[in-house]
Formats: C-alpha cells, structure tokens, sequence
C-alpha cells in the first residue's frame, strides 16, 4: 500500500455525495421493502391480480434459458431482490463491511462496476450450471436465483486482494489479517454446495473469481469499470443542469524541449490544497493522484497540516 492509507485516508460519510456504498445498500434495501409491501398485501388478499410471486418472477433469475431469452433484464435485477430479512441482511452486512474497506482505498468508483460484474458472472455460471450438469438438470424449469450474494463475493475477493494485510478487529492481538477471514468465506460457501442451494453456491463462486479477475486486469492496465462509470456519468449529466458544455478539449502542449529542467517548481502548501487532493482520493482513489500531488502530501504530513 502506498503512503496516503497511513495518515490521509479520508472516510466518505454516509451522506456524502457519490458514496457508492450507501447508494448500492440503499437500492437493495428500497427494493426489499417494495417487495415486502407486495407481499403483505397478497397475504390479505390473495385474489389481487398484482399477487406476489407472479411479480417475484419478473426480478428474479430463471435458470431455464428459454425463460430467461424472454426476461433477460433479470440478468440485472436478480441482484438487488431478496425474498427475505436475514438473506438482505446478511448480504447488506457483509457488502458494508468488504466494501467500506474497499470504497476507503480505491475510491468510489470501482465498488459499483466490481458487484454488478460479480453478479452477471454468478448469473451465467448459475444458468450453464442447471443447462449442463446433470445432478441439476431435472429443476432447471423451476429453479430461479436472487440476491446480491456473487455481487458480495466478487466484492470480498476484490478488496482482499487489494490489501491482503488489511488487518480487522485490531483490539485482538493486533489484528485479523482481511485475507484470513476472505479464505473461512469461501471455503464455507464450498464445503456446502452438496448440501443446499448448489446452484447458489456456484454462482457465489463464479463471483468470486471475477472479482479475482477484475483486480489482475487492473494491475496490468486494464480498468474495466472505466466504461462503465463513463455509462453512470452520462446518464446522470442528462439531468444535471450545470452539465458541462460540448466543445474542445484544451490539450496541454509541452513547447520547451530540454532534457534538464532549469528549476523545480514548489507550490504553496495549504489547508484548502490538501483537502481538494484528500476530496480527489475518495472520488477516484490515490493512484489518479499527480507527483505534484504525492509529493504535497508528503510535505503536509511532515509540516503537521
């Protein structure tokens, strides 16, 4: 880990705006309590045409391929519907505690793409799983997934293995290392593939290893939520009134041509400065960062600011 997850990690609050986090929880648990109120009403009365499971079916994930060429939004909204309290709890605790650490290191801008690719990944693993293998063939026609629950997973591995040696609950002996607890996770949600939901199991493993997957394409160059967050940006600035312009880019141009620079440039140290690049961080993350940037807040944390 680099220099400012030492002294200049800065949280994002729950109301802060951009907070991916909240806004993930928040879609997840909006979405549960619609479907509750559903639910409640069909328990009164069950001859509404609007009955709950006729509308649990147009969310949730059909392992039948022919079913799901004929919803294939529930590639997308399988992962944000819970059937019940202690599924949405258990997978919003276990969203919060991974993601907080890693919307802390990286920013707000990866958690997002990180989840939904570890759901579309459980989501395919979870149909080819009931189509191929024939121990869970024969429920294929009946055999539907929900839950955020590969989201998570890809989540989980994601954050582990951006900081393996992020150490938890420091008041025990120093700390647990995140990596210890990652690998309990996953072994746990193997050991019990024969046992119950299979095809659950498979999915949440399937989201693990994209999460596995989107970490190593990173380090090697290749951000694949950079599309994505492109995608989320422009939707959003369709109803922001204070958009930005269309026009040109001013490019910076680099007219002197010497190989030795004839002075090195210190900018003024300030209060506001290292704020705008403690702001930047939790936007993006440290590695957007510019030297001039690095080397500010190295001299911030020598100074006391």
């Amino acid at each position: 880990m680099g220099y400012y997850p030492k002294q200049y990690r800065r949280r994002l609050s729950i109301g802060h705006d951009g907070n991916a986090l909240m806004i993930l929880i928040a879609i997840n648990l909006v979405v549960f309590i619609l479907l509750t109120f559903i639910k409640v009403l069909y328990y009164f009365d069950q001859s509404i045409d609007l009955s709950y499971p006729n509308v649990l079916d147009w969310f949730t994930l059909p392992a039948n391929a022919g079913t799901l060429l004929r919803r294939p939004w529930t590639l997308i909204t399988h992962m944000f519907v819970h059937d019940r309290v202690w599924h949405v709890l258990g997978n919003m605790l276990w969203l919060w505690a991974f993601g907080f650490i890693m919307q802390d290191l990286t920013g707000n801008r990866k958690l997002v793409p990180v989840f939904i690719y570890g759901g579309l990944a459980g989501a395919i693993s979870f149909v080819l799983a009931f189509n191929f293998l024939s121990v869970l063939r024969p429920e294929v026609n009946v055999a539907t997934a929900l839950g955020a629950s590969a989201g998570v997973m890809a989540v989980a591995i994601a954050t582990t293995m951006t900081a393996p040696d992020y150490r938890i609950f420091p008041m025990l002996n120093g700390g647990i290392p995140l990596w210890i607890l990652t690998v309990i996770f996953v072994i746990i949600d193997i050991a019990t593939i024969p046992y119950n939901n299979a095809g659950g199991h498979i999915a949440h493993i399937a989201g693990a290893g994209m999460g596995c997957i989107f970490i190593l394409l990173l380090r090697r160059g290749y951000d694949w939520s950079e599309w994505m967050n492109n995608l989320f940006d422009w939707v959003g600035n369709l109803f922001n009134p204070n958009k930005p312009k269309k026009g040109k880019r001013v490019k910076d141009q680099l007219f002197y041509k010497s190989q030795a620079t004839p002075f090195k440039k210190t900018p003024n140290l300030t209060q506001q400065k290292v704020d705008e690049i403690l702001d930047k961080i939790s936007q993006k993350g440290y590695h957007y960062l510019t030297d001039e940037e690095k080397d500010l807040l190295k001299r911030a944390s020598k100074e006391d600011l």
